[in-house]
C-alpha cells in the first residue's frame, strides 16, 4: 500500500459529523456501488441492499477489490452527504487470476459445493490468496479505530480474520460465510484446509445460513484442529468463538413494489401472450455448474417424452446469466446447455410452439420480476446452493406460482412448503413439474401464502440487524 494512501486512509470516518464509538468496517470482495450514467449509485441486491443503510447510520468503511482501473481507490459515499468511505484494492491481472479465479473459484468453490470434479489445485493459488487477504487486512487496519466492528464476508477472505487478530488482539471481528460449508470429509480435500479454518477462527463470531452448515463447520474444527467445542462455542488459543445460523433473505419491500408496478405487470402479460401456451415454467440462474441448469433441461426433455398431452401447452423459459466466462468448466457448461436447448427444440418444436426459450444474458430486476409474475412454476433445482435467493424473489413477486425446489439448497430448510426434489433425480424432477402444473388452486394458494409469510420474516434487513446485534452483544 502506498504511503500516500495510508495518509488518506487515516482520515476514514471523518466525513461524519460525530465520531462514532462503534463504527462498522465491512470487508467484501465487491464494492457496494456501481457507476450508472456517470453517477455512483448503490448496487442492486445482496450485501449492498442490506448493509449500505447500516453503514450510513453507523459510519465506517467498506473495503473491496477494485472492479476495474477506472474505479477510484478511495471514495466518499453518498456523494451528496458522505456518511462512510469505500476503499478499493488494486490487483494485477495475475493476482486476480490466482486469488479470485484460482483459489476462490476453482478450489474453495467446488469443494464447498461438493463438485470436486471441477477442482483445480496450485500452490500459487494459495500463496496469492494469502497475500491478497493480507492486502485487504492492510486496508482495514489503515482505517481501523479501537472499538470498530470488523465484518468480513464470504470465502474470498478466510485468512483475514486471523491476520487481523495477530495485529490487534482486542479487535471485534465477525465473518459471514455465504455458501455451503461441506461435510468435514469433503472440506479436508483442500491441502490448506487447516490453515483456512484457523484463519476463520480469528473471528469472535462466524455466521452461516443454516444449522447444517454450522454443524459441518464445527465437525471440521473438531476433527481437523482438535479444538474443544461446547454447543456452538469453539475454544481455541485461549479465546471463545461463537458459530451461529443466520438465514439471509431479500429486500421484500423492494421486490413487492417492483413486482406490483404497472410496467412489470404489463410486461408479464406481454410475455404470456408471446409464449402463447397454457403454462409457463421458468428457471433463473447464473450459468454455474452448481445450479443444475443442464440436469433441469434434461428433466424437462424427459417430461416432454413422458407426457405428450403437454405438447404445445407448456413452455420452459431458462434465463442464464453469464458467469466466470474465463473458466474452462463454465465454457464447457455453456456448450452443453446450448446443445441441449437446440436438441430439445429440434425434436419437439411444432408450428409456432418451441418448448424451450433460452436467454443467455444479464437481466434487470424489473425484467426478472416480469418473468416471475408471468410464471406458473419456477424450477430452482441447484445441485448444491448455500441459500439461493432467487427462490425468495420469486415467492415475493408471484401471485400464483408454484416453487419446485432442490432439497440440496439452504432455502429448502426454510421453505418446506415448496415442491421439494432431489436435483440428481431427473425422473423425480420430471414428475415434480407435472405435480406443480396440476396442483389444485386451493393448495397452490395455501402453499404460497405460507411461503410469503416465511420470506417476509427472512427480510435481508432483518438478517443484517440480527447478525450485527449478535456481533455487538457477544
Amino acid at each position: 500500500m502506498h504511503p500516500a494512501q495510508n495518509e488518506e486512509c487515516s482520515t476514514y470516518g471523518a466525513t461524519s459529523s460525530t465520531a462514532h464509538r462503534n463504527r462498522l468496517i465491512i470487508v467484501a470482495n465487491r464494492a457496494p456501488v456501481r457507476l450508472s450514467q456517470d453517477k455512483w449509485v448503490p448496487a442492486v441486491g445482496g450485501l449492498a441492499t442490506a448493509l449500505l443503510p447500516v453503514l450510513e447510520k453507523q459510519s465506517g468503511l467498506w473495503v473491496s477489490m477494485a472492479e476495474n482501473d477506472e474505479a477510484p481507490e478511495t471514495q466518499h459515499f453518498p456523494e451528496e452527504k458522505p456518511a462512510f468511505d469505500i476503499l478499493r484494492i488494486q490487483l494485477s491481472e495475475q493476482e486476480k487470476a490466482d486469488y479470485y479465479s484460482g483459489m476462490a473459484n476453482q478450489a474453495i468453490w467446488p469443494v464447498a459445493h461438493y463438485m470436486i470434479q471441477h477442482l483445480q489445485l496450485k500452490r500459487s493459488y494459495f500463496e496469492t490468496y494469502e497475500a491478497i487477504n493480507k492486502k485487504f487486512v492492510d486496508a482495514v487496519l489503515s482505517g481501523y479505530r479501537e472499538g470498530d466492528y470488523i465484518w468480513l464476508q464470504d470465502y474470498h477472505l478466510m485468512l483475514a480474520p486471523q491476520q487481523i487478530r495477530s495485529i490487534h488482539p482486542e479487535a471485534k471481528i465477525a465473518h459471514f460465510w455465504h455458501i455451503p460449508w461441506p461435510a468435514m470429509e469433503v472440506f479436508r480435500i483442500l491441502p490448506w484446509a487447516r490453515e483456512l479454518i484457523q484463519g476463520l477462527l480469528g473471528s469472535d463470531l462466524i455466521g452461516f445460513h443454516i444449522e447444517e452448515y454450522v454443524e459441518n463447520f464445527l465437525d471440521s474444527v473438531r476433527v481437523l484442529l482438535g479444538a474443544k467445542i461446547d454447543g456452538n462455542i469453539i475454544f481455541w488459543q485461549g479465546r471463545e468463538i461463537r458459530v451461529e445460523a443466520h438465514p439471509i433473505g431479500v429486500d421484500t419491500a423492494y421486490f413487492h413494489k417492483v413486482a406490483n408496478s404497472t410496467t412489470v405487470k404489463r410486461d408479464a402479460d406481454l410475455l404470456r401472450s408471446q409464449v402463447g401456451t397454457d403454462f409457463l415454467v421458468i428457471g433463473i440462474d447464473r450459468l454455474d455448474y452448481t445450479k443444475g441448469v443442464l440436469s433441469r433441461l434434461l428433466a424437462f426433455e424427459s417430461f416432454l417424452q413422458q407426457y405428450e398431452e403437454y405438447h404445445g401447452r407448456v413452455t420452459f423459459y431458462q434465463v442464464a446469466t453469464p458467469s466466470r466466462t474465463d473458466v474452462g468448466s463454465y465454457q464447457q457448461l455453456k456448450r452443453e446447455v446450448d446443445e441441449a436447448v437446440g436438441r430439445i427444440n429440434g425434436a419437439y418444436t411444432r408450428g409456432i410452439w418451441s418448448p424451450v426459450r433460452y436467454a443467455y444474458r444479464t437481466f434487470s430486476q424489473d425484467e426478472l420480476c416480469s418473468i416471475y409474475r408471468a410464471a406458473d412454476a419456477a424450477l430452482i433445482t441447484p445441485l448444491r446452493d448455500g441459500m439461493n435467493l432467487v427462490t425468495q424473489e420469486f415467492i415475493t413477486a408471484t401471485d400464483h406460482g408454484v416453487l419446485v425446489l432442490s432439497e440440496l439448497t439452504g432455502a429448502a430448510h426454510i421453505l418446506p412448503e415448496s415442491v421439494l426434489v432431489n436435483p440428481y433425480d431427473q425422473e423425480g424432477v420430471m414428475n415434480a413439474i407435472k405435480i406443480a402444473l396440476e396442483l389444485p388452486d386451493a393448495e397452490k394458494k395455501e402453499r404460497l401464502s405460507t411461503l410469503k409469510e416465511r420470506v417476509n420474516r427472512l427480510d435481508v434487513h432483518t438478517w443484517a440487524d440480527g447478525f450485527l446485534k449478535s456481533m455487538q452483544e457477544g
